[in-house]
């Protein structure tokens, strides 16, 4: 019986970061040695043990055999005879196939410790191609490993083979859950616009995220966006959002902000008048099919909608802009009105070659907004009593005045 560390462990140390968990695999054991040694068996699949006093994960060297399309569709052999060469022939990468031992020493069957120093993502065998997570995986790695000392590129035989992976139907066996807990694993890396890249270079993309694909190609008004195609100046969005350590659901809003546009006609390029009405009908679409979670979910939703009326709120008026905070129910839940205001300040500054770009809606809006919550709703209601039919005009009303009120007090020199 031998153990090593195995996976990302090793690749992050090699790499010279830091190193958040160590799994580990166990050769020439079984299970009920495991148990004597008073591991606790927690896998389900195949035999994976955490250890009684560091809890780490000690999975028995394993084989597998592909039975059936997706990522469920394996048979796994595990027992004492499995050598760590076969146990490592089965992972994705080959920067993922090192193991280390108790001594420190390095087992590198397919010269990972090469592709890390050339920085390249590479396949370690054809197996790959049998589980499509692995598409996803890689582009969330691209997106992790992505700025300096550590720009990776992906192999020009691994892409080949996500394509065929792709054109196959292995991504559309994918469900949901899975797609999405990858995706957003992915928006929270450093640079995620990575990850849509190569997503969207092996043709997962279209097939995943349709909506979002077809954003590429479709020009912009150059006055206010330089980058022209709507798609590179999505994902300049979304990795001004990920700069600023913004949370998921306002990077996921950043990134589905602008789908409406993807289905403007043509003949209307480079305007897109009401790309937003149209933008929330795919916005809920996409988050129905991958059963994204409400709070991104409603986030990306009011970003959708009102990303615009942000930018134009210094020329609403006071009732309009009292109609916006009560559209984002802003009073019951102002932080996340706030987050929208993240998401639209996304929207602003992930824009190519515009000097002196400044964001002011964003303070104008918050103290509007306070303004009218300072209006005291209970002394109005009290006035009223006996007449409840007028009370929420009432409130309405004084609202709006405070909203004028700070309005004009801005507006005089």
């Amino acid at each position: 019986m031998k153990t090593y560390i195995v996976g990302g462990a090793v690749r992050d140390s090699l790499l010279g970061l830091p190193v958040q968990d160590r799994d580990h695999v166990v050769i020439g054991a079984t299970p009920q040695q495991m148990l004597a040694l008073g591991f606790t068996p927690v896998g389900k699949d195949f035999p994976v043990f955490l250890h009684p006093k560091t809890h780490e994960e000690y999975a028995l060297a394993r084989t597998e055999r592909k039975t059936g399309a997706g990522y469920k569709g394996f048979v796994f052999h595990t027992d004492a005879g499995v050598t760590l060469e076969q146990d490592l022939i089965r992972r994705d990468l080959t920067i993922n196939a090192i193991a280390q031992d108790e001594d420190g020493q390095l087992t590198d069957p397919f010269h990972g410790q090469r592709d890390i120093k050339q920085k390249i993502f590479r396949h370690v065998s054809a197996a790959f191609s049998e589980d499509p997570v692995r598409i996803l995986r890689l582009a969330r790695f691209a997106a992790r490993f992505s700025v300096a000392p550590a720009d990776f590129s992906v192999a020009p035989e691994t892409m080949d083979l996500m394509r065929q992976m792709v054109a196959a139907g292995e991504v559309d066996a994918l469900v949901p859950e899975r797609v999405w807990q990858e995706l957003a694993r992915g928006l929270m890396e450093v640079r995620p616009s990575r990850m849509f890249e190569v997503l969207r270079e092996c043709g997962a993309l279209k097939r995943l995220l349709p909506e979002l694909d077809a954003l590429w190609g479709v020009p912009q008004p150059p006055r206010y966006h330089p980058e022209i195609d709507t798609g590179v100046h999505v994902m300049l969005v979304l990795d001004y959002a990920a700069a600023q350590g913004f949370s998921l659901p306002i990077r996921f809003a950043a990134l589905l902000h602008d789908l409406g546009k993807g289905t403007t006609d043509p003949q209307e390029w480079p305007s897109h008048h009401g790309h937003e009405q149209r933008g929330v009908q795919l916005v809920d679409a996409v988050c129905q099919r991958l059963k994204v979670p409400g709070d991104c979910r409603d986030l990306a939703i009011m970003t959708a909608r009102d990303h615009g009326n942000v930018f134009r709120a210094r020329e609403m008026r006071p009732a309009t802009l009292l109609e916006l905070f009560e559209r984002c129910d802003a009073f019951r839940k102002p932080q996340r009105f706030f987050d929208m205001l993240k998401a639209a300040e996304s929207d602003c500054f992930g824009r190519a070659g515009l000097p002196d770009i400044h964001f002011p809606q964003a303070l104008f809006l918050t103290q509007a907004l306070a303004a009218a919550q300072a209006v005291n709703a209970g002394a109005v209601a009290q006035a009223y009593a006996g007449e409840s039919q007028k009370i929420a005009q009432a409130i309405r009303l004084a609202r709006v005045a405070a909203i004028h009120e700070f309005c004009q007090k801005i507006s005089t020199p």
